[in-house]
């Protein structure tokens, strides 16, 4: 089976070409795959596999490196198209693919800059499977003590505001939240601290991974929380540990931007 490792921002890949040839990887065959001592190693897999509608260009697909199916990938989405592009897929400078719970639109700014239409961020808490019924109020909620904004980027985040990211308890209080038997399922966790209203800095708890150097629909979700609560502009840098990304966004009814690097790291082949 061929691959390319790829990465954004830090945020590494696994990138799979099923679109003329099906692989069907178990999720513990993923997980040995991610395993960066005796495998490959990746924070997530993609899977980039033919449209099944004609509307649209591509499918693709996300596994976490436990093995499970995720909803969506900002990072991964870039990734996705640089690797379309390096390898020849597509010519078009716009392409359409749909993922597990909707569309992203990507387009190519420059030879590594790459735009991705993340869609309307979603703040309505029937976007998360919750265990109970809970009050919100200006778009958060109280968790141990501590106001979570929720909002959905095509996958569930929990945005935290810091003073100083610096010191943020990003792995225990994460992992507190990621699991916290209020989310049925598990929820992305991040940390914001706002520098003004053009910048943020902003680190992440991806469920089933841990902390990684950088998560695209973290940052989406982190500047659409600051642009509703009115602590920032409708265009921000992110920067991230990994680097920075640039989040456009005007607002209720209109889609939001997702402007970053991919890089094509190297291809591989191995046996399955």
């Amino acid at each position: 089976m061929k691959f390319s490792k790829m990465h954004g921002l830090g945020n590494d890949f696994m990138v799979i070409n099923c679109i003329k040839e099906n692989f069907i990887l178990s999720s513990v065959f993923i997980k040995k795959l991610s395993n960066r001592h005796t495998g490959i190693g990746f924070d997530q897999l993609l899977i980039i596999e033919k449209s099944y509608n004609p509307l649209f260009d591509f499918h693709y697909r996300i596994f976490n490196s436990n093995g499970n199916e995720v909803e969506q990938c900002g990072n991964g989405a870039r990734c996705v198209g640089r690797f379309l592009l390096l390898k020849n897929l597509t010519n078009k400078k716009k392409i359409l693919v749909s993922t597990k719970t909707g569309r992203l639109i990507i387009e190519f700014l420059s030879d590594n800059l790459i735009q991705v239409n993340m869609q309307e961020p979603i703040f309505k808490l029937t976007c998360f499977n919750l265990s109970k019924n809970i009050s919100q109020k200006n778009f958060s909620i109280k968790l141990f003590n501590l106001t979570c904004s929720l909002v959905s980027i095509g996958n569930p985040h929990c945005i935290l505001k810091v003073q100083n990211i610096k010191y943020a308890p990003v792995n225990i209080i994460g992992k507190k939240i990621e699991s916290n038997p209020l989310f049925l399922s598990k929820i992305n966790v991040g940390f914001m601290q706002i520098v003004n209203k053009k910048y943020i800095k902003y680190r992440v708890y991806e469920r089933d991974v841990g902390e990684t150097n950088a998560c695209g629909s973290g940052a989406c979700a982190a500047v659409a929380v600051g642009i509703v609560k009115n602590d920032l502009s409708n265009k921000v840098r992110v920067k991230l540990l990994g680097g920075d990304l640039i989040i456009k966004w005007e607002g209720f009814g209109h889609p939001l931007y997702m402007i970053g690097p991919a890089k094509h790291i190297y291809d591989g082949f191995i046996y399955i």
